[in-house]
């Protein structure tokens, strides 16, 4: 979100393309957006060629990850009992720019079948810090109503520095038992996140993973309670 007298600075770092813009009051957030990953069906199979024969899925799976890098309004202050304030000034505007952007680089809320988050908080802020941006209904309904989902939102959160690893762990968006979109992205932001930044990430995949076979967490279950009845 700009401000009309504002014009976005942008730089191109790989696959991530990076957007700093005027966000809240005192701070600035910075979109890292059309983070792409696909799964084409002829290059799974040329990997997997040598372990079995080749088999073809029916399209290629793609993942797409948003991020925005913004100012830890927590950081510098030392410990803060209540968080509240600035959740609430920031939550949910965060989640509905992240959506915005999320489902217009995947092609359509109605293409996404996995979803998740996450959150790493710079070296002078708290995890809870990262927390305290995703886990509020403020942050997630926005995803939950965009994608008509069902299942909670599968997460990570934690302390990084510069280019960690920043994962994204995806579940069927209305199946949690549905173990074939039991799926994970990761990438990571040269530049982010400084000390007093946080980097707040939501992941769609319009598919599952590719040749899914191990069952569903009920035909577990089943078998679980059959065992104890013929043990019995």
């Amino acid at each position: 979100m700009t401000s009309p007298e504002q014009t976005p600075e942008q730089s191109v770092d790989e696959n991530v393309v990076t957007e700093t813009a005027e966000f809240a009051p005192e701070e600035n957030v910075e979109i890292a957006d059309e983070f792409v990953s696909v799964e084409d069906p002829e290059v799974v199979s040329d990997i997997e060629a040598a372990a079995r024969p080749a088999v073809y899925i029916d399209r290629p799976v793609t993942t797409v990850m948003v991020a925005a890098v913004l100012t830890n309004p927590w950081a510098g202050r030392g410990f803060v009992e209540d968080l509240q304030p600035e959740i609430q000034a920031n939550a949910s505007d965060l989640g509905a720019l992240i959506v915005a952007r999320l489902v217009a680089a995947i092609g359509g809320a109605d293409r996404i079948e996995a979803y998740g988050k996450a959150a790493v908080v710079g070296a002078n802020g708290e995890i809870e810090h990262a927390s305290g941006l995703i886990h509020t209904l403020r942050f997630g309904n926005h995803y939950r109503e965009a994608v008509n989902a069902k299942s909670y939102l599968s997460f990570t959160n934690k302390r990084g520095g510069l280019g960690t690893s920043i994962q994204v762990p995806m579940m069927h968006k209305d199946d949690e038992g549905q173990r074939s979109h039991y799926i994970t992205a990761e990438f990571s932001i040269s530049d982010a996140p400084l000390a007093d930044e946080i980097v707040v990430v939501l992941g769609a995949a319009d598919a599952g993973r590719v040749h899914p076979r191990i069952g569903n967490r009920y035909l577990d279950l089943e078998a679980i309670a059959a065992e104890k009845q013929a043990q019995a």
